[in-house]
């Protein structure tokens, strides 16, 4: 599939997904929304790829959302906008592949809901993030309202929604918004060592990880310590289980097959 909007490339198992609207800073429309759905849901089914990688080009990863086209939506338009955001960007959240964000610069609004929906994030030095919706007479619509609490903490949060204040990549670092902060010129090589080292495991075991971190921290201690130990026990019935295991005690490299 051609998209528009986005750049495309699979290496070695590793999806590098490139919004590219340079010129509107990579911000997010109907057809972006699309575009990102479309992909994603082919990375769910394609077993060549074990990581994404998304980034953005030129000196954006995503400024936000579409201000211009926002501007003349009526009420259910806006709901009907922010509903599909949420729907893409838990699409992702939910990829049954873990997802790096590569920030490489500014992640506004909807860039920062995007970076959130990410399982890791590395950024640029000159990256700075904010959720600046309140100064445009809206609230956060792609997750921010919920994502940004869960990573950050409740009171910070509200903070940073109530007043839109904008904060530079070591801050989102010190917060725990961030993995690394590494220099622009260093970023990709950062996040592609990073998935390098995610795909010499088991990723079948690497999905259930992170199934299983997604739905516990959604219900209580109990509950979530039974749906491990139920996924640990999943584990025992894979190829990469008895692969793994053996190749330890043999002192040799396992050779996953993510069965």
């Amino acid at each position: 599939m051609e998209y528009n909007n986005l750049i495309v490339e699979k290496n070695e198992g590793i999806c590098v997904i490139k919004i590219n609207r340079p010129k509107s800073l990579n911000a997010l429309n109907e057809e972006v929304l699309c575009e990102l759905e479309w992909i994603f849901d082919d990375i769910k089914n394609d077993s060549s790829v074990k990581v994404v990688i998304l980034t953005g080009e030129g000196k954006a990863f995503v400024a936000g959302a579409d201000i211009v086209l926002m501007s003349k939506m009526t009420a259910g338009e806006g709901a009907t906008f922010s509903a599909h955001g949420n729907r893409v960007f838990r699409k992702i959240e939910l990829l049954n592949k873990p997802v790096i964000a590569a920030i490489n610069g500014f992640a506004f609004g909807g860039g920062c809901e995007l970076s959130m929906a990410c399982d890791l994030r590395i950024a640029s030095t000159k990256a700075k993030f904010g959720q600046p919706e309140v100064g445009l007479g809206i609230i956060p619509g792609h997750g921010g309202t919920q994502r940004l609490p869960r990573i950050i903490g409740v009171t910070k949060a509200k903070e940073l929604i109530y007043t839109g204040d904008i904060i530079g990549a070591e801050e989102a670092l010190s917060l725990g918004l961030l993995n690394k902060v590494v220099e622009p010129e260093n970023l990709m090589d950062e996040a592609k060592t990073l998935a390098s080292r995610i795909i010499k495991n088991s990723m079948i075991a690497v999905a259930y990880g992170k199934e299983v971190i997604n739905r516990g921290m959604q219900v209580d201690m109990d509950t979530a310590l039974s749906m491990e130990s139920n996924f640990c026990g999943m584990c025992f019935s894979t190829k990469d289980q008895k692969e793994g295991m053996f190749a330890f005690v043999e002192k040799r490299k396992a050779h996953f097959i993510g069965e």
